[in-house]
Order: C-alpha cells, then sequence, then structure tokens
C-alpha cells in the first residue's frame, strides 16, 4: 500500500503528522508501542470505545477521560501530547484508524509488509511465528501482524495484506455450503 493512499482522510491525514514528529524525535518504536496498547485499550473496554466513538460527550470530558487512561497505562510524552490534539479537535471517532495508519507507516519505515490477522481466538506465540514466516515466505519481506480477535468468525483466520485477503474462517466455509445447499434444492 502507497503512503499517499494512506495520508488521504483524516485519519491518515493524523497518522502521517504522528509519524512526522515522532520520526524527527527519534520515537517511532515508543509512539507505536503506545498506541498499541491503546488499541488493545480499545478493542477491550465498551465503554472506552463508546467515550471515542461517541460525539455525545464534550471534547473536554473526553480528554479528560482519556488523559485518565492514558496516564493509568503509562502513555506519556508525544503520543499523549497527540491524543490530547486530537480530543480537543473533536476528531476521535477517527483515533483507530489513526492508529492503524501509523502501524502502516512505521511497518514500511522497517521495510515490512502488513498483515491484518483476524482470529476466532488470540493465537499463541507459536502460531503467530508460523504465520509470520509462512507469509514471510510468500512475500518475500518481514511482516508485521495486526491481530483481532473476532469469536464470529467460528474458527480459522482472515489474512488481509494490502488488497489481497484470504479467508479460510469457518463462518465464510459455512456461509458458502449454506448458498450451495440452496442452489441445489
Amino acid at each position: 500500500m502507497s503512503s499517499s493512499s494512506l495520508t488521504s482522510g483524516v485519519a491518515g491525514r493524523y497518522a502521517a503528522a504522528l509519524f512526522e514528529l515522532a520520526e524527527g524525535s527519534k520515537a517511532i518504536d515508543a509512539v507505536e508501542s503506545d498506541l498499541t496498547g491503546l488499541q488493545s485499550l480499545l478493542d477491550d473496554s465498551d465503554d472506552l470505545r463508546r467515550l471515542v466513538e461517541s460525539p455525545a460527550f464534550t471534547a473536554d470530558d473526553q480528554a479528560k477521560a482519556l488523559g485518565a487512561v492514558l496516564d493509568k497505562a503509562g502513555v506519556t510524552g508525544l503520543t499523549a501530547q497527540f491524543i490530547g490534539v486530537v480530543a480537543s479537535n473533536r476528531r476521535l471517532f477517527a483515533l483507530p484508524g489513526m492508529i492503524k495508519a501509523f502501524r502502516q507507516l512505521a511497518a514500511d519505515k522497517r521495510g515490512e509488509r502488513s498483515a491484518e490477522v483476524t482470529s476466532a481466538v488470540e493465537l499463541n506465540k507459536t502460531q503467530r511465528d508460523a504465520l509470520a514466516k509462512s507469509l514471510k515466505q510468500k512475500l518475500g519481506t518481514d511482516v508485521a501482524l495486526q491481530e483481532t480477535v473476532d469469536p464470529s468468525i467460528l474458527g480459522g483466520l482472515i489474512v488481509k495484506v494490502g488488497s489481497r485477503m484470504i479467508d479460510t474462517s469457518l463462518k465464510t466455509k459455512l456461509n458458502a455450503l449454506r448458498y450451495a445447499m440452496k442452489e441445489v434444492g
């Protein structure tokens, strides 16, 4: 995926700005780590996700609440300042996209490809390493995995690398079987 396509839209522009600041401060890894932790918090907390996504909260309320969450999570410096600016500009709704775009920019900088992996349960280290090795062989470059757990896929994996997607989920297979059964009967 090209950097220019990543920087389109609100999330991409904010991510590009943060990336430039992090690069200038030699803090890309620290910011990426902070953002990955924040994404985990968003994934794990419906209340936090509602705070970020809902326009019903004032910018001040969002900034104060997120500031407390970031303090407790140990997120400081550039990342905390960035989240403060995003909150004051009423752009928190785009935060997940900003995190994704920043992680993609960081992976590009390291010469890695980024793969979005969705699984029904969290992958263990052995599975994660095997998947990364397999993708590296297929793509010819290192691959940074961005994992999401979605129990609704029932089993298997959905892997997206750029515009390519491999869907081996049980849910998709069952839907295909259901469709085939309708065609027969």
